[in-house]
Parts: C-alpha cells; sequence; structure tokens
C-alpha cells in the first residue's frame, strides 16, 4: 500500500513540477517566472521527503532543508532586485 501511494506521490509530483515549467517557460511577467521558480523548488524539496520515505534514510530531509534555505535566499534576493528599482516587464 506504501509503494502505490509513493508511486502516486512521485507521479502528481512530477505532474506538478512540470505545469510549473511551463509557467516558468511562459511568463508573462518576472514575478511570474520567480513564483514559478519558487513553487519548483518547493516541489523539488517534496520530492527529497517523499523519496526520504521511500529509502527509510532520514538523512534526505537535511538535503531538503538546504533546497529550502537557498530557496529563501533567492526569493529575498530577488526582492532586493526589484526594490533597488531592476528590470521589471509588467
Amino acid at each position: 500500500m506504501l509503494t502505490s501511494a509513493l508511486w502516486l506521490a512521485w507521479a502528481l509530483l512530477g505532474l506538478s513540477l512540470l505545469i510549473a515549467f511551463v509557467r516558468l517557460w511562459r511568463g508573462p511577467t518576472l514575478p511570474d517566472r520567480v513564483v514559478a521558480l519558487e513553487l519548483m523548488a518547493s516541489l523539488v524539496m517534496a520530492f527529497i521527503g517523499t523519496h526520504a520515505i521511500a529509502s527509510g534514510e532520514p538523512a534526505f530531509l537535511d538535503v531538503a532543508m538546504v533546497v529550502a534555505l537557498t530557496a529563501f535566499l533567492a526569493a529575498i534576493g530577488f526582492a532586493r532586485h526589484l526594490e533597488k528599482g531592476g528590470l521589471r516587464d509588467d
């Protein structure tokens, strides 16, 4: 039962990642692309967490935390860039 739930979770996460990539590709504005990147980082963390459950190895959760911190710093950097009057196309 757990195996089929994991496969379903991976399939839904993969579909969500594909949809987020389409939003990243099509835009239309820079903030839309940044939100898509943040969503993709969250989905990668979900993939890592699902893999940690499947493998029974809790060390992968540390990797997910590093990805979360990196995504947070990227969002802060983007916000500072916009605050300083960076390029906006909206």
